[in-house]
């Protein structure tokens, strides 16, 4: 494997080696999400969940650094959480102590329960794709669950909410949730090898045409949000918007994945899912 490295992995790798780039997306999101549904959220809201969304992720990763044989991972993300196992394993039992302390003390009691709902599929993840049903054919695709349990995240606190505005949100709701799933084929499409070396099925691997549907998700999502961007106004606009851009530069991407290798693409692809970070700039400068 080319894109492989056992030594130290390049400093462009280290946001995925860390599993730092999805609660960056989940938090950025979150922010956009709540304009439309017209709901105002703190820092406890973005500490809670993104310290939450690294915790499912690390331990997503630190399992399967714990359940492969060495000279079978092929990917730097694998080989740091397996070397650095024990380490991490306190880091984890840390953050979730902060995680805990933070929404005890900030959240209110809706938010709190609505937190512990979203626990429980999560849980089921981890333990149906990691372990009980990790060979199974007909499992869902970790693609979809992973992309529905971050949508679910990113959503929870503007849902828990009081008085919230359901309808601008779900256009929002569903494109970056569809983002979500194109960026997790898009990876499955690149990491084909690896998902095969490390025993993991995936979109990819699990249906007959799913490279070629992963491949064309975000050029027909770009057009959706385009057309989403055209008919809504204010709120809505600006997260289509954003959905737009993400998906066009989740499929330029692919366009260069044979020249910049798998690993590149992947840091690349979650890199693109930040397009909220540009108006958030813009309206912290005014």
């Amino acid at each position: 494997m080319k894109d492989f490295v056992s030594g130290k992995p390049y400093w462009w790798q280290w946001p995925t080696v860390l599993s730092l780039d999805a609660p960056a997306v989940a938090v950025l999101w979150q922010w956009l999400l709540a304009r439309p549904a017209r709901v105002t959220l703190g820092w406890p809201h973005a500490f809670v969940l993104g310290a939450s969304v690294w915790l499912a992720y690390a331990a997503d990763r630190w399992i399967e650094g714990w359940r492969l044989a060495p000279d079978r991972i092929r990917t730097q993300r694998h080989h740091f959480y397996q070397r650095w196992r024990w380490p991490v394993a306190t880091l984890w039992a840390l953050v979730l102590t902060a995680d805990l302390a933070v929404a005890i003390g900030w959240l209110t009691r809706r938010e709190f329960v609505a937190g512990f709902l979203l626990l429980a599929p999560v849980l089921a993840y981890l333990l149906s794709h990691q372990l009980a049903h990790r060979h199974h054919p007909w499992r869902a695709p970790k693609e979809l669950c992973v992309a529905t349990l971050l949508a679910g995240g990113v959503a929870l606190f503007p849902l828990a909410q009081p008085a919230i505005a359901l309808h601008p949100l779900a256009a929002p709701l569903g494109l970056f949730t569809l983002l979500c799933l194109a960026n997790c084929a898009l990876i499955s499409v690149w990491e084909h090898a690896i998902d095969e070396t490390h025993g993991q099925t995936s979109f990819a691997r699990q249906f007959r045409r799913g490279a070629a549907v992963g491949r064309a998700l975000p050029w027909l999502l770009a057009f959706t949000a385009a057309l989403l961007a055209a008919l809504e106004t204010g709120d809505p606009r600006l997260a289509a918007l954003c959905a737009a851009a993400s998906s066009v530069l989740l499929g330029v991407v692919d366009r260069l994945e044979s020249r910049t290798g798998a690993q590149l693409a992947r840091v690349l692809a979650d890199v693109a899912l930040l397009t909220p970070l540009v108006p958030l700039l813009v309206l912290a400068s005014r």
